[in-house]
């Protein structure tokens, strides 16, 4: 820890100190249902209906391919998740929820949301904004979608 009160190791430490915490608790929120923090996550992107690449998937879970595979393996055998080849580049396998994965992505946000709560954190909202900013100005990727969203610079 640096002597320098906001010093990037302060930062840094905070943030996986935070990480780590919130993934312990809620680790045990879905404990119960026999589901770990990485296919909560999945089933949070997922639970947009939309269907996503498993590359997609890998990259937001934070899971390498074999990994993910094993787990998206195992939510299917749970009939949470499946799993379909896209219509457009048919080399590509995309993954959606079941039905009753939406039932108990819908039942464990509840769930989740309330262990959150909990927390007395009022300014969730502004601290998720804060860390989306973080992250778009240190992922290339969202730099260069935000780039060409807003179009050639004048």
């Amino acid at each position: 820890m640096s002597d320098v009160p906001g010093a990037p190791a302060d930062l840094l430490r905070s943030l996986t100190r935070a990480e780590r915490l919130l993934s312990r608790r809620l680790g045990a929120v879905l404990a119960e249902d026999e589901l770990s923090v990485e296919a909560w996550r999945v089933l949070c992107l997922l639970a947009d209906g939309q269907g996503h690449p498993m590359s997609e998937v890998s990259t937001e879970a934070s899971l390498p391919p074999g990994t993910l595979t094993k787990l998206v393996d195992q939510l299917v055998d749970r009939n949470l998740v499946f799993r379909r080849i896209d219509p457009i580049d048919r080399r590509r396998i995309r993954a959606y929820l079941t039905a009753r994965g939406r039932r108990e992505h819908a039942r464990l946000d509840e769930r989740v949301r309330a262990s959150i709560a909990e927390l007395g954190v009022e300014q969730a909202a502004d601290l998720i904004s804060h860390l989306d900013d973080l992250i778009g100005h240190l992922d290339p990727t969202r730099q260069r979608e935000h780039a060409e969203a807003v179009g050639p610079h004048r």
